[in-house]
């Protein structure tokens, strides 16, 4: 899909000896259907082997998903079933978390009902983000989830019943319907991008016992595949729910 604008190519004027810039001038153009009315035929042919190459890396199917899936907070469908995921690969790297959070922002793109491709699962994850596991103190998840509040919702798994107030404020917290304990250690899964406290989740820089996985088949888009593929070994269709993980009162 085209994106909805696009920034044209700025105009810049430099001297001939010292090319230093001497203006800068641009403007928007919007970029939308109209430029797929009358394709142009020099340039279909120049593309067509490229996009034959293309398609034949991502067309493959690695699973099927009941329903339209999105990104939205305080809570989506696309955005459990991400986080799951997440707990799901644990297995894969002797790790138990309890819980995990996978950002709103990561998400890029929906799946809709029926396959899913490669493609599809690169336009949901494009970034180099990996998994990762670290350990927060109780004291430290309640300011993790308070940073989540303030962002109206984040991606979390199954473990995790929040309530958060329409300003942004955390009301509650229960991890596998037990209060959070501030002096217990919990294990948790999340990407390496949120491990640096990006995404305006500064209490992920506390994490203790960090297992960060630099292996490029570490990859979340790979970890996602992985997951599509074994649940269609199974023959399941995968789904996913919205489920009070996170909740506004």
């Amino acid at each position: 899909m085209l994106l909805a604008y696009a920034i044209a190519l700025g105009f810049v004027s430099c001297s001939s000896h010292h090319y230093s810039v001497q203006s800068v001038d641009y403007q928007r153009v919007t970029m939308d259907s109209l430029f797929d009315v009358v394709p142009d035929a020099e340039t279909a042919n120049f593309l067509a082997p490229f996009k034959a190459s293309v398609d034949s890396i991502m067309s493959p199917v690695v699973g099927r998903v009941a329903c339209d899936m999105d990104a939205d907070r305080p809570e989506s469908k696309l955005s459990n079933l991400l986080a799951d995921i997440l707990i799901w690969a644990g297995k894969d790297f002797d790790e138990k978390p309890v819980f995990s959070v996978y950002n709103m922002g990561g998400i890029r793109a929906s799946l809709e009902k029926g396959d899913v491709t490669i493609g599809d699962v690169i336009e949901v994850a494009p970034f180099e983000n990996k998994i990762c596991f670290m350990t927060l103190k109780g004291s430290q998840i309640m300011t993790l989830f308070e940073q989540i509040a303030v962002r109206g919702g984040e991606g979390v798994s199954h473990s995790v019943k929040a309530v958060i107030s329409k300003d942004g404020k955390l009301k509650s917290l229960k991890i596998n319907g037990e209060d959070i304990n501030p002096d217990a250690e919990y294990r948790i899964a999340t990407i390496d991008y949120l491990a640096e406290g990006n995404d305006g989740m500064p209490a992920f820089t506390h994490g203790t016992n960090r297992k960060m996985l630099t292996d490029k088949s570490n990859n979340l888009r790979f970890i996602i595949m992985d997951y599509l593929r074994e649940e269609t070994k199974q023959g399941r269709v995968v789904d996913a729910e919205i489920e009070g993980r996170i909740t506004v009162e």
